[in-house]
Parts: C-alpha cells; structure tokens; sequence
C-alpha cells in the first residue's frame, strides 16, 4: 500500500487548511485511515482516525476545531483544520492500518505562524 499526501503549507492563527491521502495498492476492508503529527522534540501522535465503517476519532486537542472524513471510492482520506494554532504546527503522516499491517505516507509540514 502506497499513501500520497497533500496540502501542508503555512497558515496564520486561525486559518483553514485541508490536508488530503490518496491510497493504492491492495486495499482491504475493513480498515483505518487517518492522520498523525509530529511537532519538533515531540512524539508521534494521533490527530484523527476513521474507519471504513465510518467511525471516527479524535484527540482532544482538535476536538471541534478538525474533521476528517473519507471517500472510499477513491480510498482517500480527508482532514479539514479549521481555527489552527500555532501549536498544530508539526509534520503530519497519513496512516492506513488493516490487520496485521500498518502502512506511512510521507510526511506533509504544516506551519501555523504570523
């Protein structure tokens, strides 16, 4: 499975950005995708997930502020980052979890700055 991330960029207190991952390869249901981040000198954690079902996820810290959704027809995952802060800055990684494996996009940076 290959994961192609888009969207990242630099956005003022506030803004909107919308991050997209196209999957290929040997998709199989059921199946998670979602979304990561990686701030400087901090750990890898969970930003939003959604099954293949539909279910979602959040972490606390985006709650109300993020959505993330999906269109299985075209395998792809959405995360739509409304009101950022400067502290959303991070590198953020798409992931595709199925059982027994887990697959990484590469990373997209998002930049929360005046």
């Amino acid at each position: 499975v290959q994961l192609q991330a888009f969207g990242g960029g630099l956005v003022q207190p506030g803004g909107s950005l919308r991050l997209s991952c196209a999957a290929s390869g040997s998709i199989i249901s059921p199946n998670t995708m979602g979304w990561y981040r990686q701030g400087a000198g901090a750990q890898r954690e969970l930003v939003a997930g959604i099954t293949s079902a539909g279910g979602t996820n959040y972490a606390d810290s985006v709650k109300g502020r993020f959505t993330i959704s999906r269109d299985n027809a075209k395998n792809t995952v959405y995360l739509q980052m409304n009101s950022l802060k400067p502290e959303d800055t991070a590198v953020y990684y798409c992931n595709y979890k199925r059982p027994l494996a887990t697959y990484w996009g590469q990373g997209t940076l998002v930049t929360v700055s005046s």
